[in-house]
């Protein structure tokens, strides 16, 4: 027994001196920092919070039954093969049109009055802190497409989770970059990982600036923070508008549905186009993530003109089918009128054009 314990305090010295030492976990916010976020209605006692009281624990039966979920499979929560990418068309990108380019889950390339930015560019083979676990990537590895991306005049971040901000893909993308727009506290990720404090901006839900002749707002989500067992709620979360001279984008980050939407539409809407979160959820963490049938009505509150389901297509975090997603939104998207494109991975869609497009159904093809 005494063995047992010896080997098992081991353990927890080795993996806490770990989560401490590895850089893949991120920095924490410094004393100055949380001096001022203590000013902050929306953080209380050391943790950032949801703008209404968000329930963040399971039942013992729900953590029972999610575990029987893990471990039975599940039916095609996986393609049966790697799923195809199209060629990026870097040409394109490199017009003075308005576009978009997603690379899967929450990850895109936007093109805006020709300043190019990054969203969530987690393009790295697993969404987890060691590539040996956690969900891998559909896909072939996309850290390779960083090589052929013409200068990055922005990087925006929606929280620190592993499926949004990568560490091996910031080290590769950090030297391309202009600026870093990120929620408070998840500079000290970046800047452990090498970013210059300069190159970093932080911002709290409804700050609003001007950045090359956008303007740029963070606004509230319904979600959570934090990459290490201890600095849960450490860092804020929130999805961004950008507004150009031709187009309106906003893009949800990750969240449960609830009113914010509505505020974010009065606010800052009508949008030309709408990214909004719905593929992973669970009815088991209903508060923090969006089903597909509510990522249509977010869409709706938040007064837009077109829309595009994101969340989906590169990792497997939840228990449905990975093509459920966006099959339920497109019949969702059809009974509310709601114009939704669904382009390949890799496939750039020019935004100054009819977005009225045909759909491929490119996830029900043979890769």
């Amino acid at each position: 027994m005494i063995y047992l314990s010896i080997f098992l305090v081991a353990l927890c010295v080795i993996i806490i001196s770990f989560i401490k030492l590895h850089p893949v976990f991120g920095g924490n916010p410094r004393k100055e920092q949380k001096g001022k976020y203590n000013t902050f209605d929306n953080y209380e006692n050391g943790k950032f919070v949801n703008q209404v009281p968000t329930k963040m624990s399971m039942s013992a039966s729900d953590i029972f039954s999610m575990l029987k979920d893990y471990l039975s499979g599940g039916k095609d929560r996986n393609p049966a093969d790697k799923i195809p990418v199209s060629e990026v068309d870097w040409n394109k990108i490199k017009r003075e049109e308005d576009s978009i380019t997603w690379f899967g889950h929450s990850a895109f390339l936007l093109s805006i009055d020709n300043k190019k930015i990054l969203v969530d560019p987690m393009l790295g083979p697993a969404a987890s802190p060691v590539s040996f676990a956690g969900s891998k990537r559909y896909s072939e590895d996309m850290l390779r497409v960083i090589d052929d991306m013409p200068p990055i005049d922005a990087v925006f971040i929606t929280h620190d989770h592993y499926d949004h901000l990568d560490y091996p893909s910031i080290q590769k993308l950090k030297s391309k970059v202009a600026h870093f727009f990120v929620p408070h506290g998840v500079s000290a990720h970046l800047i452990r990982w090498g970013v210059a404090k300069e190159k970093i901006t932080e911002l709290n839900w409804w700050d609003e600036l001007e950045y090359q002749g956008l303007t740029i707002a963070f606004t509230p989500s319904k979600h959570f923070s934090g990459r290490g067992i201890f600095n849960r709620d450490t860092t804020l979360w929130g999805g961004w508008v950008i507004l150009g001279k031709n187009t309106r984008f906003y893009t949800s980050g990750d969240g449960g549905y609830d009113g914010h939407f509505k505020e974010i539409g009065r606010k800052y809407g009508p949008f030309d186009i709408t990214l909004m979160e719905g593929g992973q959820y669970d009815r088991r963490w209903s508060w923090v993530h969006m089903t597909p049938e509510e990522a249509v009505q977010a869409h709706l509150d938040l007064n837009g003109k077109h829309m595009m389901l994101i969340h989906w297509g590169a990792f497997t975090l939840a228990y449905h089918g990975w093509t459920e997603p966006v099959e339920r939104a497109l019949i969702e998207a059809r009974k509310a009128n709601v114009n939704q494109i669904a382009p390949n991975l890799g496939e750039t869609v020019t935004l100054t054009q009819d977005l009225s497009i045909p759909i491929s159904f490119w996830w029900k093809m043979k890769g």
